[in-house]
């Protein structure tokens, strides 16, 4: 069974912590709509969606992959680089106690969840305003014994790693040249997003389809032409708040 934790929007959505984008009006009742047609999405492709206690003061709640890692066999509670996000952690460890044991990042160290991509049992974080190399040396020394070798990796020009590279495929990585480094995913085949959508690299894989914002039409085009199956969701709201579609769950393979 793959359970999918999600969070409802706050209805503070609109005050939510911005590195990289200029802040502007937010439709908060578009993006609940764009967030419950996500977690429809992700019924659809197999996963049992289980919403966490709502967090209505918490702006930022609703991207709850910045609060976790979730690995095979451990997970990960991060602390977030945000103070204002900090306390998003502690519904999500409860959640995530029942299924693995845990780790955490300690302070003053601080991990968001959007910076990690992992890639077998490699496991890339990115270097951010939110995420420090005391926390990647944490996580190395955490995650060996488990198997995982740590690599940090530096991007630029968004919020989190993940913003620029998500893996679509067992060997495929979905990248935006400009900001990450196409060669440094060894045994990886790197697709990379249409240069007039350079927000388009966030996809998740799921249920051998591929979820990616429903504006980005040219890169779509290019995941399609790889022989991916793609299902869009809309995410103009969310994506004004500097979400992808990997922030906004976090899934758990149960056994």
């Amino acid at each position: 069974m793959l359970i999918a934790y999600t969070r409802e929007v706050s209805p503070a959505l609109a005050d939510c912590e911005l590195t990289h984008l200029e802040r502007e009006p937010l439709d908060v009742a578009g993006a609940i709509a764009e967030h419950e047609l996500y977690e429809s999405t992700l019924e659809r492709l197999g996963a049992r969606v289980r919403r966490l206690p709502s967090t209505p003061h918490l702006p930022d709640g609703v991207f709850v992959e910045d609060a976790a890692v979730v690995l095979d066999n451990v997970a990960v509670i991060t602390r977030p680089g945000a103070p204002s996000r900090q306390p998003e952690t502690t519904s999500v460890e409860a959640a995530l106690a029942t299924h693995r044991p845990l780790v955490h990042v300690r302070a003053p160290a601080t991990l968001d969840g959007g910076d990690v991509l992992v890639a077998g049992r490699t496991i890339y974080i990115g270097l951010s305003t939110r995420t420090s190399r005391e926390a990647i040396q944490q996580l190395a020394d955490q995650l060996a014994p488990f198997g995982y070798d740590v690599i940090p990796l530096a991007f630029t020009g968004c919020l989190h790693l993940k913003s620029a590279v998500t893996c679509v495929a067992d060997d495929l990585m979905l990248l935006n040249p400009a900001w990450v480094e196409a060669d440094a995913f060894p045994g990886y085949r790197a697709l990379t997003t249409d240069p007039a959508e350079p927000h388009a690299a966030n996809a998740l894989a799921l249920g051998g389809a591929v979820i990616h914002p429903l504006q980005h039409v040219r890169t779509r085009a290019r995941l399609e032409a790889a022989g991916l199956t793609v299902v869009t969701v809309p995410q103009v709201e969310l994506a004004k708040a500097e979400a992808g579609v990997t922030c906004c769950s976090l899934l758990v393979e149960v056994r």
